[in-house]
């Protein structure tokens, strides 16, 4: 059967962010490349009043086209008013208003058989709205912190609650999140677990001396990929690199957290072992994560993380915590190690790892199973069961 899909995400990559969101693109453009089915992406903009709208950040998101061809998928960026920080949980009501007009116009063009909604808020209780306004089945994806976060605070449960329950069917990354989902009182046998894939061409093994020379780096490297924001527990490995003697700490991604990191750096007098990349682009984070001898991400709460995922592909074994989609990923001791979040566990983990550094073949082993197509196998049989009604 033909099945045309209607995209809805507030987490897509554009010319002012390409690394936000890079997983939900890859998985339309992987659903989008199967034969009989076409997919259009509203990626909504939140946009707040001026004089907040002239700043660098959400000008930057105002200038973008309001249609484009994004790769190869038509991508529409309507924007909405939100309020920063304060209005979390009104951007469903705004963000349902303003796309509205659009969503139906393009219904009307070209019937959508299935809303597939990337994340639980604000996505999942606008594709709620929209299947009601318009009789469009819908699905949820929960990746994470929507679950966590959103799915757990006074204001927003309720809407993350409502709008699982509605869904005709809902995926989770990880079969942790599904059981996460659970407790919150959905309804389990709705949930599909829908693990995220890699590219194993590009997230590949090479010679680890040869990517350190190109990359300068010298000695023991250990590798954090992520925001630098409190949840992901970057200071952890700033604590434990006193007991790392002659390993160098590298930081790919940004985030307003860094500046109490260098703080607490310079408190330890590590300072001179850290290196802060910024956010590297997707496409350069293959030779990076090749060029370390460990990637560790001591984080409070995940879903099934894409760093994880893409370091074990390049054939570099993890330290990470016990949370989200951990043991279910991390199935071989090769892989790596998960620990306690505090500094003397890590140090323990990486120090043994760099001590007895398993063969890289049998870290890429554990995520053979991690394809884009598997992901867009999974996608599609999901999605043709609920414009079936299944």
């Amino acid at each position: 059967m033909t099945l045309n899909v209607l995209t809805l995400s507030t987490l897509f990559p554009d010319m002012s962010r390409p690394n936000f969101g890079v997983f939900v693109e890859r998985q339309a453009r992987e659903l989008a490349s199967r034969d009989g089915v076409t997919v259009t992406v509203v990626a909504p903009l939140g946009i707040p009043p001026w004089p907040l709208s002239r700043s660098k950040r959400y000008a930057a998101l105002a200038a973008l086209p309001a249609k484009e061809r994004w790769k190869d998928l038509t991508v529409y960026r309507p924007t909405f008013p939100i309020l920063p920080k304060f209005g979390g949980r009104l951007n469903v009501h705004s963000m349902t208003r303003a796309i509205l007009p659009l969503v139906r116009h393009l219904h009307e063009q070209q019937p959508f058989d299935v809303i597939d909604a990337s994340f639980f808020f604000p996505d999942g209780p606008v594709a709620q709205r929209l299947s009601r306004a318009l009789g469009i089945p819908y699905s949820v994806k929960a990746r994470g912190a929507d679950i966590h976060y959103w799915g757990t605070r006074k204001g927003t449960r309720k809407m993350v609650k409502r709008a699982a329950d509605d869904a005709t069917g809902l995926l989770a990354v990880s079969g942790a999140m599904r059981r996460s989902m659970a407790h919150m009182g959905i309804d389990a046998d709705k949930i599909r677990v829908h693990y995220t894939g890699v590219d194993l061409d590009r997230f590949e093994i090479v010679d680890r001396a040869a990517a350190k020379e190109a990359l300068g780096f010298e000695g023991p490297v250990v590798l954090c990929v992520g925001a630098l924001i409190p949840r992901k527990g970057q200071e952890l490995l700033v604590e434990a690199l006193p007991q790392l003697h002659g390993v160098t700490l590298l930081f790919a991604g940004q985030g307003q957290y860094r500046r109490a990191l260098e703080k607490r750096a310079e408190e330890l007098g590590v300072d001179r072992r850290i290196g802060f990349l910024g956010s590297v682009p997707h496409d350069r984070l293959p030779r990076i994560y090749a060029a370390a001898d460990v990637m560790a991400l001591p984080s409070s709460s995940e879903g099934l993380a894409n760093a994880w995922v893409e370091a074990l592909a390049c054939g570099t074994p993890i330290v990470i915590t016990d949370v989200g989609g951990a043991r279910e990923l991390l199935d071989r001791p090769e892989a790596g190690q998960i620990v306690a979040r505090e500094p003397d566990a890590l140090a323990a983990a990486i120090s043994e790892i760099l001590v007895n550094p398993p063969q890289r073949e049998a870290v890429r082993e554990t995520v053979q199973r991690f394809t884009w197509s598997a992901n867009g196998d999974a996608l599609l049989d999901h999605l043709r069961d609920i414009a079936r009604g299944a």
